[in-house]
């Protein structure tokens, strides 16, 4: 499914390999419109996907959580309405100067999701959201979260993933290879970054796959749940006692 482009046109590209500064400068860059271009690209599904999340992590007031690849702290902001404290990490400098200016009701940490700064069994769940493709050893950061939950806490990941559906699949490929760019070419301010998603989008694992490195890396009772025939899949896990 993937495009041949360029050699020039992938100089400052973060590749595949997730470098995690070339990665935050890529956020940096698209902070401003990030949320904007993101209404525009998911067709209004957004909101649906994060009261996904919300329902899933089912969060209580008097709880902790933590919020990783936050960005602007949308999803945060969305799970603070619960009445549970929710802390917001990401990796970008960018992003997070938008998200305090949006949220100023939400704490915001920088953080790299392989090395989180908090201390080990310091929440009740935890959630990443179209965030654990894009760091540099996802095993690494799903071992991390679940270093920093309590035994018996929750984990929530929301990522785009496989359409189930073999029509749909068709549909989907074109339209991330034809559509995606053409939007993000309207409403952000760095095309490099959205060839950088479709990329990152087209080379992460399926559904079950991605369910076996968590379950690998300290989580037990895995499950999953596609949204939208398949685009995204939410995972759920509980940290192992």
């Amino acid at each position: 499914m993937r495009n041949d482009r360029t050699t020039a046109a992938n100089v400052n590209r973060a590749g595949l390999d997730k470098n995690p500064s070339e990665v935050a400068g890529m956020f940096n860059k698209v902070a401003r419109r990030y949320d904007l271009t993101n209404e525009a690209l998911t067709l209004g599904q957004l909101h649906l996907w994060r009261r996904g999340v919300r329902r899933a992590v089912d969060a209580k007031p008097g709880e902790k959580i933590l919020d990783v690849a936050a960005g602007t702290g949308g999803s945060t902001a969305a799970l603070a309405e619960s009445g549970a404290e929710v802390i917001a990490c990401d990796l970008s400098e960018g992003m997070i100067e938008v998200g305090r200016r949006r949220h100023p009701e939400i704490e915001f940490v920088q953080g790299d999701a392989t090395n989180l700064p908090f201390d080990s069994a310091s929440f009740d769940a935890v959630t990443i959201s179209f965030g654990l493709r894009n760091v540099d050893d996802t095993e690494k950061a799903l071992r991390e979260m679940a270093r920093v939950v309590k035994p018996g806490g929750r984990l929530v990941i929301c990522e785009f993933s496989r359409p189930t559906w073999k029509p749909f699949r068709v549909v989907y490929g074109f339209y991330l290879e034809q559509v995606i760019m053409r939007i993000a070419s309207v409403f952000s301010s760095d095309d490099e970054a959205y060839e950088y998603l479709i990329e990152s989008i087209q080379e992460w694992p399926d559904q079950e796959h991605l369910g076996k490195l968590i379950a690998r890396s300290g989580w037990d009772h895995v499950q999953y749940r596609n949204y939208t025939g398949g685009i995204l899949a939410l995972h759920r896990a509980t940290r192992a006692q």
